[in-house]
């Protein structure tokens, strides 16, 4: 498996669903607005995803892929027949995973959307406040609800095809998502009591859409999943036995955003949807850097520390830190020096003014901050769980979160919305800061002399690109503050200026280089 070539094509196909997503946004801020629609409509849209990422993407892919990989490595490579017996007996575990899955998150959600009038009372009490506004958010709450079944059996689905070196369909998926909202909001918005309804029936679609994409893909790879009797086997047993301890070690940054949007309600109108706009723009470089290399170590880690390769694993663990410092540093950068102009751009049209740009564009810069911390925890937590260790991470984590809730407590009274975004960051950094001491005590993971090389030269090209965006910056206000086209323009301009001072500079410096790329590419262990 190339390390490399997986996060390219996880990360591209992301890059392809953040710009459909960004579309999404665009369309949500002009119909929406940031007011009492976008709110519920963020709460309703937050809550399945925040349980998809900690039963499913969190807690069972992360307890899931290793037992998969390891039954597929149990076949001899020069043997066909123990091969496809291996095949077989990791496409029945994944069949059994499947049936309790589908077992738990029927008897889940059906549970929620009953008590779903008293969840809203905790999850966005401060809602209360505006007449017809909880009523609204509980109402969009059941109708998109259910599509966290849908997208929790798509994570198994993509925990499968990921194992097998299929990273293409899954990574895929999300933009079926995004086409589905842009779809529900422009086809239907007008026909529905509020555009905010038109897109919460769009996440419920969205999410049969997705799950149909990927059993055709299983099918189609070899490893069609059925629906079978639920069984309690020995791995069943297993997969359990480490899914709760990673429910929330795995699932830090969805978890903070929940602490965040229940306390975002008590700040003041709209400060729900500053964090939510301000969000999906750092789940751009999160999602096409940190998502891709943590999609991609963790089956390969698993599968390398199983055949005793450990220092294979160390090196792929490496690549990937390298890999995700290279861009996720210049993205933050970019955030922190233009988080107005970015917003603006993005989002201030139609019922979205110039306060909210001002409002949104703080917040983005104290989730900026915390930027690279929460890659790198996509990078390091495989370390864990490909060692099959759910434990550890989540210990980390409930001190992180101890530390957030704190902090955002004493920073919302002072500094509003965003001290809750600042406060998110600081505990991102804790729960790096933790992860990496305790792989090294271990004797997990050590930063090579390769890596210890380039991340000064990363750092100081990060540097020099901060130097040439501020001075275009400064150059071309005359088009960032003009019309909508001329701002668009001036955006790109910046950004496109930023990206080639970064990559000189990072080529000069030899943060980074063809040759590096090239033999990337090629190695299997990379």
């Amino acid at each position: 498996m190339n390390l490399l070539k997986a996060i390219t094509t996880v990360g591209g196909y992301t890059l392809l669903s953040r710009v459909f997503g960004f579309v999404r946004d665009m369309l949500i801020a002009n119909f929406l607005g940031a007011g009492m629609v976008a709110d519920a409509f963020v709460v309703a849209f937050r809550l399945p995803n925040l349980f998809r990422r900690l039963f499913a993407e969190g807690a069972f892919a992360a307890a899931f892929v290793p037992i998969f990989a390891r039954e597929l490595e149990s076949g001899s490579d020069e043997d066909a027949a123990a091969r496809d017996a291996a095949r077989e007996k990791a496409r029945q575990f994944a069949d059994q995973a499947m049936a309790l899955l589908a077992v738990i998150l029927i008897v889940f959600v059906g549970l929620f959307e009953l008590i779903m009038p008293w969840a809203m009372v905790i999850l966005a009490g401060g809602f209360d406040a505006v007449p017809g506004k909880m009523e609204l958010a509980t109402d969009l709450s059941r109708i998109a609800f259910p599509y966290l079944m849908f997208i929790s059996l798509v994570s198994l689905q993509s925990g499968v095809l990921n194992s097998i070196g299929k990273f293409a369909a899954a990574a895929a998926a999300p933009v079926l998502l995004n086409l589905t909202l842009i779809a529900a909001l422009l086809g239907f918005a007008d026909h529905m009591e509020t555009p905010g309804h038109a897109l919460a029936w769009g996440v419920f679609w969205a999410g049969v859409v997705q799950f149909a994409w990927l059993a055709w893909h299983c099918r189609a790879h070899g490893f069609p999943l059925r629906l079978v009797r639920p069984r309690w086997t020995e791995k069943v047993a297993l997969l359990v036995k480490r899914i709760l301890p990673v429910v929330f070690g795995a699932s830090l940054y969805q978890v903070n955003l929940l602490i965040g949007t229940i306390l975002a309600t008590y700040v003041s109108d709209g400060a729900v949807s500053y964090l939510y706009y301000a969000d999906r723009v750092t789940q751009l470089p999160l999602g096409v850097v940190g998502v891709a290399v943590g999609t991609a170590l963790l089956p390969l880690l698993a599968r390398q520390l199983k055949a005793g390769e450990d220092a294979a694993a160390l090196n792929s663990q490496n690549r990937g830190m390298e890999f995700a410092l290279l861009l996720t540093l210049p993205a933050a950068a970019a955030c922190l020096i233009i988080p107005e102009d970015i917003i603006r751009v993005l989002f201030e049209r139609g019922a979205f003014g110039a306060e909210a740009t001002a409002a949104t564009a703080s917040a983005l810069f104290a989730y900026a901050t915390g930027l690279p911390a929460y890659v790198l925890i996509r990078v390091l937590a495989p370390g864990f769980y490909a060692r099959e260790d759910t434990t550890t991470p989540v210990r980390i984590a409930i001190a992180a979160m101890v530390v957030n809730i704190a902090l955002m407590i004493v920073l919302m009274k002072s500094m509003g919305h965003v001290g809750i975004a600042l406060a998110a960051s600081a505990s991102a950094w804790l729960n790096t800061i933790l992860l990496a001491v305790v792989l090294a005590q271990r004797g997990h993971f050590a930063l090579d002399a390769r890596l210890r090389g380039r991340l000064p030269r990363i750092l100081l090209a990060t540097a020099g690109m901060v130097g040439v965006l501020e001075i275009a910056r400064q150059n071309l206000q005359f088009m960032l503050n003009a019309g909508t086209a001329e701002q668009v323009l001036g955006l790109a301009v910046l950004v496109g200026l930023g990206f080639a001072a970064y990559l000189a500079f990072a080529v000069v410096l030899r943060a980074a280089g063809l040759q590096d790329a090239k033999s990337m590419l090629k190695a299997r262990d990379l």
